[in-house]
């Protein structure tokens, strides 16, 4: 699933290129698309036409498309391999195309949602005071919003009781943070995966958050991190961030720090990336 970096790439395009459009029409071409839109595809199409979309925004992986005036915005799940597509009119179909979304004025540009595994897909939701969909009220401010409250997040860090790499997936304490930038993140700051968080002192906390936001703002730098043709901005371009990877699928290459072999470990049904010279296993206390 795309992280923050992947993510905000693709809200950017859809802000420069769909944000005060009105919708003029709407069509799902798979019903799987809009399975988490309860009254289903036509209630979805309907509720959009004629509607202002608004500016896009994002928390950590999640982002929506609100609806100006309605008090409802798009939440769009990208799943493994959904792709949000700003596509001249009239251009060949894609072979996974899910949903077309056609608009009331001259620019002669659609958005199309394409996704080959149908694991992602659109649902209309009403939103929070503060804008949010309200499914995910829940989701944690991620290290890039500017209201994140890093000493908020030390204290929480420390009251979870876990180790660091499951914190740092845990969307409801730190949202935006996958696989991919824990283990960037985690080798930056010479910290193993399994490192109990209970001991983190304040300097260490802000260390590992300040390593975090680099990692992301680097791979925004460079249109976030592609590993296939799945993953692309709106104009179907890939990014390039995986060229820079530290530790994430280095397995056997030599730590770019010490030169050590990285090491793969199976972690929680995905793999763990990191030296063992320069990121210590902890202690298990007897």
């Amino acid at each position: 699933m795309p992280e923050l970096p992947e993510v905000e790439v693709v809200r950017r395009g859809l802000e420069r290129w769909v944000a005060h459009r009105t919708v003029a029409d709407a069509e799902v071409l798979h019903p799987r698309a809009v399975r988490r839109h309860p009254a289903g595809a036509d209630d979805f199409t309907h509720r959009l036409e004629g509607h202002r979309i608004g500016i896009p925004s994002r928390r950590g992986k999640y982002l929506w498309l609100p609806l100006e005036d309605t008090g409802q915005a798009i939440l769009a799940h990208l799943g493994m391999s959904g792709q949000l597509l700003v596509q001249p009119q009239g251009s060949p179909d894609e072979k996974h195309l899910r949903v077309r979304v056609r608009f009331a004025d001259a620019l002669a540009t659609e958005l199309r949602f394409v996704d080959q595994r149908t694991f992602g897909g659109l649902s209309l939701h009403d939103t929070t005071p503060d804008g949010l969909p309200d499914v995910i009220g829940h989701i944690a401010r991620d290290p890039l919003d500017p209201l994140f409250d890093d000493e908020a997040f030390h204290h929480a860090l420390r009251r979870r009781r876990t180790t660091i790499k499951r914190a740092l997936l845990d969307q409801s304490l730190i949202s935006g943070v996958g696989n991919i930038y824990a283990d960037e993140a985690l080798w930056r700051s010479r910290l193993h995966y399994d490192r109990p968080t209970s001991g983190f002192t304040r300097p260490r906390t802000l260390e590992l958050l300040g390593h975090v936001r680099d990692v992301m703002n680097a791979a925004l730098s460079v249109g976030g991190t592609s590993f296939d043709s799945l993953y692309v901005n709106v104009n179907g371009e890939s990014g390039y961030f995986d060229r820079s990877l530290d530790a994430y699928g280095r397995e056997g290459l030599p730590c770019k720090r010490c030169g050590t072999p990285m090491r793969r470990r199976p972690w929680m049904n995905r793999s763990s990336y990191f030296c063992p010279k320069c990121q210590k296993v902890p202690r298990v206390p007897s």
